[in-house]
Formats: C-alpha cells, sequence, structure tokens
C-alpha cells in the first residue's frame, strides 16, 4: 500500500515499484518463477480517476478490469461510481424481493428500493469500503504473488483505509446484529435483508484485519523532499501509529523538492528515527521528465515486503501493575501501551465506545479495539512518556466478577 499527500509523487513511485517488481527475479523452467508464481504475478490498482500510471505504461485504461501491461504485470483502474451502482442495483434487488414477501410494512424500505442505481452520485464511506473489497477480492483470489496499492487521488488516504471500520460502526449502531438476527427469527420473510447486511459486515471486519495483518499488508509513505514533506510526515507517522498499520518504508521524492535536498533528506531521516522495521529511501531528481515506463524503470524504486512484525496500536501490550493505591487484590490495575509518536501532545484525546477506545491525535480519531479483558474495566488516565503511549484501567465492579 502506497500512500502519501497528494501531489508528493505516489503514482509514480507505486507504478516504479510496480515495474521493479516485475524485472530482475530468477526464472525457473514453463516461465514460473523461482517462487513459483505464474508470469503474471504482480497487480497495481489504482482508484484515481485522474491517474496518469495508464498512459505512463502505455495501455488503455478499462475499468474494473485488469489489463495486461507486460508478461509479470497487470494494471487494474477501479471506477468507484461503477461498483457503486453494481453494488446498489444486487441491494435493492434483495429490499424488492423482502417488500412483495412481506405482509407488514417496513418503514424506509420501500424508499431505498425506489432508489435507482443511476440516481447515485456517491454515498459517503460506502464507495471507499467497495473499493478495498475488491482489492481485497483480489488479495485472496490466489491469481497475484504481489500487490501494489497506489493510494493517490482518495483525499486522506487514512481515512480512506478506516471506512471499513467506520461503516461496520455505523451498521451495528443504526441495526445491531442481535436485533438483525432477533428480527429475523421472528419474521423469517426479513433473513434475506438480514445476511445482506450481515454479509457487508462480515466483509468491513474482515477487510480492517486484513490492513493491519503485518504478514500480508506492509505500508509505504511517499513524502516530497521540501518543507511541506517535513511539516506533514510527523502527523503521517502519529497516524500510523494509532491505526496500527505495518509501515515498512519512508521514501523521500526529490523529483518534488526545490532545493536543499540533502538537508531536507537527513532531517526527514531523524523524523522517522531508528526503527529497523523501517527503511528509509530516496528518490533522486531525473534531468528529463518521467513520461514513459523506461524512465519509470530509471527510478528504480524497490518497496520492502511485509516483515509480520506488528506496529503502533497493532502491536498494544497488556500488563498488570501492583499500585497499592489505586486497587486491591479484588481490582486489578491494567496498563495498555504502545509506540505512539505524538508531533502535538496537546492534542491526544480519549475516550471510550463500547469495546473501542477512542485515540484523537492531531485531529484523527481512530477506534482502537480493546483486549477482552480490557473491555469489563474503566479507563482512569493515561501518559506519554515521549515514545510509548500508556493506558491505565480498573475493573468496572458492576461488570467485574467479585471474590466470596
Amino acid at each position: 500500500m502506497v500512500i502519501g499527500p497528494g501531489g508528493a509523487g505516489v503514482s509514480m513511485t507505486a507504478a516504479a515499484a510496480a515495474l521493479n517488481a516485475t524485472g530482475g527475479r530468477r526464472r525457473g523452467a514453463a516461465g514460473v518463477s523461482s517462487l513459483g508464481a505464474p508470469d503474471a504475478d504482480t497487480l497495481l490498482i489504482t482508484a484515481d480517476r485522474r491517474s496518469p500510471t495508464a498512459g505512463l505504461l502505455g495501455v488503455f485504461r478499462t475499468p474494473n478490469e485488469p489489463v495486461v501491461v507486460s508478461t509479470r504485470l497487470h494494471l487494474l483502474s477501479l471506477d468507484r461510481l461503477a461498483l457503486l451502482e453494481e453494488t446498489w442495483a444486487g441491494f435493492t434487488t434483495v429490499l424488492a424481493e423482502t417488500i412483495a414477501r412481506s405482509k407488514v410494512v417496513l418503514p424506509g424500505v420501500g424508499a431505498l428500493a425506489d432508489i435507482d442505481a443511476g440516481e447515485l452520485a456517491t454515498l459517503p464511506g460506502v464507495e471507499d469500503f467497495l473499493l478495498l473489497r475488491r482489492i481485497r477480492d483480489e488479495a485472496i483470489s490466489g491469481r497475484w504473488r504481489r500487490i501494489i496499492v497506489d493510494g493517490s487521488g482518495l483525499g486522506d488516504p487514512f481515512e480512506f483505509l478506516r471506512s471499513a471500520s467506520v461503516l461496520s460502526q455505523t451498521l451495528n449502531r443504526l441495526w445491531p446484529r442481535h436485533r438483525r438476527l432477533a428480527m429475523a427469527a421472528e419474521r423469517p420473510v426479513l433473513a434475506q435483508l438480514t445476511a445482506a447486511v450481515d454479509a457487508i459486515d462480515r466483509d468491513c471486519i474482515d477487510i480492517a484485519e486484513l490492513l493491519t495483518d503485518p504478514h500480508s499488508v506492509a505500508v509505504h509513505l511517499v513524502v516530497s523532499g521540501d518543507g511541506r514533506g517535513a511539516q506533514v510526515l510527523p502527523h503521517f507517522l502519529a497516524t500510523v501509529d494509532v491505526m496500527g498499520l505495518a509501515l515498512r518504508s519512508v521514501i523521500v521524492n526529490q523529483g518534488t523538492a526545490a532545493g536543499a535536498a540533502d538537508v531536507r533528506t537527513d532531517a526527514l531521516r531523524a523524523m522517522v528515527g531508528t526503527d529497523n522495521d523501517v527503511q528509509t529511501a530516496e528518490i533522486p531528481r531525473l534531468a528529463e521528465p518521467i513520461d514513459r515506463a523506461a524512465r519509470l524503470r530509471k527510478l528504480a524504486v524497490a518497496l520492502p515486503t511485509p516483515n509480520g512484525r506488528p506496529s503502533g496500536s497493532g502491536a498494544a501490550r497488556v500488563t498488570e501493575v501492583t499500585d497499592a493505591g489505586s486497587g486491591d487484590d479484588d481490582h486489578p490495575t491494567y496498563e495498555l501501551t504502545w509506540r505512539q509518536r505524538l508531533p502535538e501532545p496537546d492534542t491526544l484525546r480519549l475516550g471510550r465506545s463500547g469495546d473501542d477506545l477512542l485515540v484523537t491525535v492531531g485531529g484523527f480519531r481512530h477506534p482502537v479495539r480493546l483486549p477482552s479483558v480490557l473491555r469489563r474495566c474503566i479507563v482512569t488516565d493515561a501518559a506519554w512518556d515521549g515514545t510509548d503511549l500508556t493506558v491505565r484501567f480498573v475493573p468496572d465492579p458492576g461488570l467485574w466478577p467479585q471474590r466470596r
């Protein structure tokens, strides 16, 4: 997953990495790589309506269908509106069948069923979820050895990546799962509708788990080697931590820098720190414009593969601490700790919503799912020591079992 602020060169970096990934690997017999993967083993995905990638690679853009770039590289240009229309058409079919079979008037369902797919322009959050679901489907298809996702043209990349979690929360707030199941049991005619909603909810959970799986997904952050890159990098790193994304590299693109590149690159490297799991690379400025695949190859962009090591909130650990002033043997104290970068410590906010700890960093709020032992506890305080964020919990007397 290649992400970064607009104008940093995310599309160019993703395309160059995809070309580099398909070249130079030792090949075996019958057109199979040494890893046993077929020739068509790399898929480059873009969801930017105005992406220049197809033109740079010399192919026509065919929405939602993989296009052959070379024997080992395909390009998939996703059209979010087409995905939305296709999914909505299937969902309204289920709604119409539910209405036809039900003798009871279901409030709101008829109005939704009457909305034609062609009338839709956008459904906030749903489009991003559908894009992620299509990416997930390609990832689990078994067809591709490696998938590189170009995260440009999606607005805030972190809002995009958390869209599945937000949609799941919304569904379960508006129509909780236990109520869906109870209603389906009481009115079998609703079974098909509840099954459709459950399928969406399961997909949301599956996507959220996949994006934070360090064995399968690696995140690569592209920033420009100028003052703007230095300004946004600390905030991007903080958001990566709170979301628990497996960051594997920070790529400094000097092609957008205006000067004093070496000094700025050193400063950006210092911001990343000495994390052995994160590599820092640089794309030098080229004399000629990058207008075709041959010049993209000259960038020699290599993206580190997933290493299986979680980071940020994904590596949060729970410890039981002894504190004579806060509890007793019946009411232990727990601490939840993870490494969290905070460029603006004063913006840190904590809240609670069900089984989630709501963490706000730099104006970005993300729900961190609590381990089971902490879901029956109350947050008492929090502290940040410059590296790690520690949140302290004590058992909720109303939910914690009492000793006899």
